[in-house]
């Protein structure tokens, strides 16, 4: 189970080199890191499952946490590519992609702010501040009922390769699938304009 995170919230322009290294240092090459170590142990047992935690927010963005997002976006194609170079081997992959869950992830101690803020994002990141302050105690998702899935599913012969947890996840997958599926009809004639005649 793949599960260390922290969220930045800033702007992308605000965001330096080094907090979206460590950002990404922690929320990916941290999930490579402990996948890679155990990937033989798991090959000569023929089995195993992997968990990675991404997020529904691995799916959709928003302003004042692309850096986190693109983490989150960085797991989802991760796992889906490992899920089929393991497969062979026995062993499944599964990502985790809850909504707001009611643990500590908002608080201080896993959310980072940008060193050098810029003025001009300053009512962005308060206001996703605010969001951060408003959400804790009120998150939907209840950690124990999805540890209780994830038990459910590292039981299950053929697992999920991505599994939603929370009426929020769903509802925020369904608003990005509503938003592909439109700019795709809307630019069709664009797209298919491409091929070689």
């Amino acid at each position: 189970m793949n599960n260390a995170g922290y969220g930045l919230i800033a702007g992308i322009e605000e965001s330096s080199n080094k907090e979206v290294q460590a950002q990404f240092d922690v929320n990916v090459f941290g999930l490579l890191n402990v996948t890679c170590a155990v990937l033989p142990h798991m090959r000569v047992a023929g089995s195993g499952h992997i968990f990675n935690m991404s997020s529904v927010f691995g799916l959709i963005s928003g302003a004042g946490w692309g850096i986190y997002c693109g983490t989150k976006f960085a797991v989802e194609g991760i796992s889906e590519a490992l899920a089929q170079e393991v497969k062979p081997f026995g062993i499944h992959v599964t990502v985790i992609e809850p909504g707001y869950v009611r643990t500590n992830f908002l608080s201080s101690g896993s959310i980072a702010h940008p060193q050098n803020p810029i003025p001009e994002y300053t009512q962005l990141v308060k206001e996703r501040r605010k969001h951060k302050e408003d959400v804790p105690g009120n998150q939907i998702g209840d950690p124990q009922k999805i540890a209780e899935v994830m038990i459910q599913l590292s039981q299950v012969g053929e697992p999920p390769l991505r599994i939603l947890l929370g009426s929020d996840a769903l509802q925020f997958a369904n608003y990005k699938l509503q938003m592909l599926q439109s700019g795709i009809e809307a630019n069709k004639e664009i797209t298919l304009s491409t091929d070689f005649s």
